[in-house]
């Protein structure tokens, strides 16, 4: 069999995979603190056919040799954690992190797992709680008949009271935590991470002090995909997907005049 048909296989193969990871990103342009991904390639072995710098008789020796690649493959998936455009909005428990960090929250299992979507709200219970109802961590309560409430930048949770206006009351303080590694983290889903050996154990730490971000009231992030940008890669992507299929048809015309030949 032709060994181009084959190399033509992983590249569309490479290229349907990369569409994918496209076609997510664009689904989730208007998602709040969602992260662009991106697909990685490799190439995949060589056959040596003539090494390089092998003796070519006498004292002569072949400067580059023969080596026949055999296609490309798809070895990652990397999500590039820059910081989204901020929106401003009249909510008080809609957060942003300006720059490196992550919000805490708890899942129903107790596992702690991150997030950069920052639409809080209440529950119930008073706690704040993202859109899916898991609580940040440490869990803040806002006592009741609550007047306002204010987050500074590091964090720092002050609630005013109807009946006492004049009184602030810190009642809690949302923590900034980071990765050496953030693209190693494990999205599962509902912007949500959870940590694994490939990002490092979460490192704690304060909004605006020893690179965390800043935590920003009344603001949220919005997704760092570029529509333009992926629209750009798709076009790309699709051309060298149509050179791939390309390939396996004159292969295919190659093998039909050499059987039509013999």
């Amino acid at each position: 069999m032709h060994p181009a048909l084959w190399t033509g296989k992983t590249g569309l193969q490479a290229m349907d995979t990369k569409m994918s990871t496209i076609s997510n990103n664009l689904a989730n342009v208007n998602t709040v603190g969602f992260k662009r991904n991106r697909a990685v390639f490799e190439d995949l072995l060589y056959q040596a056919i003539r090494m390089p710098g092998a003796q070519n008789g006498g004292d002569n020796q072949l400067p580059t040799g023969l080596q026949l690649g055999v296609g490309v493959r798809v070895t990652a998936t990397q999500r590039e954690f820059t910081t989204g455009s901020l929106d401003i909005t009249n909510q008080p428990l809609d957060l942003a992190i300006n720059g490196r960090g992550f919000f805490r929250l708890q899942s129903p299992d107790g596992q702690e797992v991150y997030t950069r979507n920052g639409q809080f709200s209440l529950d119930n219970e008073g706690r704040i709680v993202n859109s899916n109802g898991l609580p940040l961590e440490p869990e803040i309560v806002v006592p009741e008949n609550t007047n306002s409430i204010t987050i500074a930048r590091d964090g720092t949770v002050v609630v005013s009271r109807a009946d006492q206006p004049n009184q602030l009351q810190q009642i809690g303080q949302i923590d900034v935590v980071d990765f050496i590694n953030p693209a190693g983290l494990l999205a599962v889903g509902n912007n949500i991470f959870q940590e694994t050996d490939g990002s490092g154990a979460p490192i704690q730490g304060i909004g605006g002090e020893g690179g965390f971000g800043r935590i920003e009231q009344n603001t949220l992030e919005l997704s760092n995909v570029s529509a333009v940008e992926e629209l750009v890669d798709m076009i790309t992507t699709q051309r060298a997907y149509e050179m791939n299929t390309k390939v396996v048809s004159s292969a295919d015309d190659m093998l039909r005049n050499l059987t039509q030949t013999l």
